[in-house]
């Protein structure tokens, strides 16, 4: 009975992996940028646009009521792989960042905040391997890095070549985020 949900949910995302450059329509602002992790490997940018491309986005992200709770630690996502194979990040690489995420989680706290609008993009870089959590929700939103950490590690072996796949994406079931993992 979920499967039909996963399918139209699905149906909405591009069949191909999207840069967080290109997600924005208009002028895109790096907010910050630092390195995170035990060896400051790992590069961590915000990123923040004037709107996000709606051809690149998923359409029901703006449907968060403000009863909501702004908390999706453990919330479910379905997850697609971008084909054809060929060009997916090396997922020891993509390993790094999830481990630099667990290391803050420890060091600095589990929850980080994405703010307000569908145009605030948190993109983590290390060598080959990028990853991003998109907030398309109308509020802010609280993740855990554990979770992102854990999205990651799954992601990046699991839609490679062998799945004729190279890099791919959770959307939460509600439309309100995205975790994505592609080729820097």
């Amino acid at each position: 009975m979920l499967f039909l949900p996963v399918v139209l949910l699905l149906s909405l995302v591009a069949a191909s992996p999207v840069a967080p450059r290109d997600l924005c329509q208009g002028s895109k602002t790096v907010v910050s940028t630092q390195y995170i992790g035990q060896n400051k490997d790992v590069k961590l940018e915000l990123i923040t646009c004037d709107a996000l491309s709606t051809s690149k986005a998923i359409e029901n992200g703006a449907l968060l009521q403000a009863r909501q709770t702004p908390n999706v630690c453990g919330a479910n996502c379905a997850t697609h792989c971008f084909t054809p194979s060929g060009g997916g990040p090396d997922p020891n690489e993509c390993h790094v960042i999830a481990n630099a995420l667990r290391f803050d989680s420890q060091n600095i706290g589990q929850i980080f905040t994405v703010s307000n609008g569908s145009a605030n993009i948190l993109s983590l870089t290390y060598s080959s391997c990028t990853t991003f959590f998109l907030n398309q929700a109308s509020t802010p939103l609280n993740y855990c890095r554990t979770d992102f950490a854990a999205l990651v590690d799954w992601l990046a072996p699991n839609c490679q070549a062998t799945q004729n796949a190279h890099g791919g994406l959770c959307v939460a079931n509600d439309g309100r985020w995205f975790v994505q993992v592609q080729h820097s």
